[in-house]
């Protein structure tokens, strides 16, 4: 499996887990003749689904954020070309959350063993000429036929193995939606809301907001929030199967209030993401507003004339003032909101030291 940050596109061949190497969304390729794709949707990736063959031309796939993972074979890549489709009750499907570091880490572990990968036909085809002095030609002819298979098949599929066995090695880098109660999921659904409103944003893919490394910043966020979540989640869990007995329950009260003193704290911080994404959203109306603007005052010259011809030249001038104050209002307006869109994601905890 080769994958590096989250990015608007994946490579047309690999496997790929939702949430660590790809995120959510529509998916579109260019050309998907006689590819495939398999979605592994249900806990754990227990139940996929998939397609081949795919027929000749563009071919499009919905990776849903509860899926586990996407295995694709085409000849081109996928580019995202939209988010995830929202639901009808409203209520979005959680992803894993990874320890950002993560995919980088899988990486270079695989990256280190790739070599050896392609040694297995090599090894394959040694056995073959080591043993046609006893066998016969016959056996090297299949056995130089099975190191062609090997070396076809076997180092992406070895690769892609790899990378399973070692990312559950670290188990603890990462974390589903098993690991919350429905108190725990529920606030994971607005981290992730908020996330997803302003990685989606226009404002944030044209680099609007330039003083905010979002690509970094949000990952880094959804994942010390969820992690705070898990835990209070396991906490009330265990707090659920202690027996109800009075001394019991005096032993825990103080524990309790400790919890929700957590909860309050960590809901602050999801409270601070939402507005840094309520202002992405004010600025991306801003900026159609603006553009919409532009795009008018490109035809202004159009009216101009139209007025010119019919009335007198002292109707014309006020009207194009009214146009250009409008325009200058609205650039200051979208200047205004990109600040406070900032402002708000100066509210979000730092790294932890």
């Amino acid at each position: 499996m080769t994958s590096g940050t989250w990015s608007n596109s994946i490579p047309g061949v690999g496997t790929f887990f939702v949430g660590i190497d790809v995120a959510p969304g529509r998916y579109r390729c260019d050309e998907g003749k006689g590819g495939w794709w398999v979605r592994f949707t249900g806990p754990g990736g227990g139940d996929p689904v998939g397609s081949w063959p795919l027929p000749a031309g563009p071919a499009e796939i919905e990776i849903s954020p509860g899926d586990f993972a996407f295995e694709t074979h085409v000849s081109t890549y996928w580019r995202r070309i939209a988010p995830p489709r929202a639901p009808e009750d409203g209520v979005g499907e959680l992803r894993p959350v990874a320890d950002p570091s993560l995919r980088a880490e899988l990486d270079t572990i695989v990256a280190r063993r790739r070599p050896l990968v392609w040694l297995a036909p090599l090894t394959v085809f040694g056995l073959g000429l080591a043993g046609t002095p006893l066998l016969g030609s016959l056996w090297l002819l299949g056995l130089a036929m099975l190191a062609v298979l090997v070396a076809m098949g076997s180092p992406a599929l070895s690769l892609d193995l790899q990378r399973a066995r070692e990312l559950d090695r670290r188990r603890d880098r990462y974390l589903t939606p098993e690991d919350f109660d429905e108190d725990g999921r529920e606030l994971l659904r607005r981290v992730q809301g908020a996330v997803d409103t302003v990685r989606d944003s226009e404002v944030n893919r044209e680099g609007l907001l330039d003083s905010v490394d979002n690509a970094v910043e949000l990952p880094r966020q959804e994942w010390e929030i969820a992690q705070v979540l898990a835990r209070q989640s396991k906490l009330r869990d265990e707090h659920d199967d202690t027996p109800e007995l009075p001394e019991v329950e005096a032993a825990l009260r103080p524990l309790r209030a400790k919890l929700e003193l957590s909860v309050e704290a960590v809901t602050r911080r999801i409270e601070a993401l939402e507005r840094y994404a309520d202002r992405a959203k004010s600025a991306d109306r801003a900026l159609r507003a603006h553009r919409h603007l532009e795009a008018l005052a490109e035809r202004a010259h159009e009216y101009d004339e139209l007025l010119a011809d019919t009335v007198r030249d002292d109707l014309a001038i006020p009207a194009i003032e009214r146009l250009t104050a409008q325009s200058e209002e609205l650039v200051a307006d979208l200047r205004h909101r990109l600040e406070e869109a900032t402002e708000a994601s100066g509210e979000l905890p730092p790294p932890k030291g």
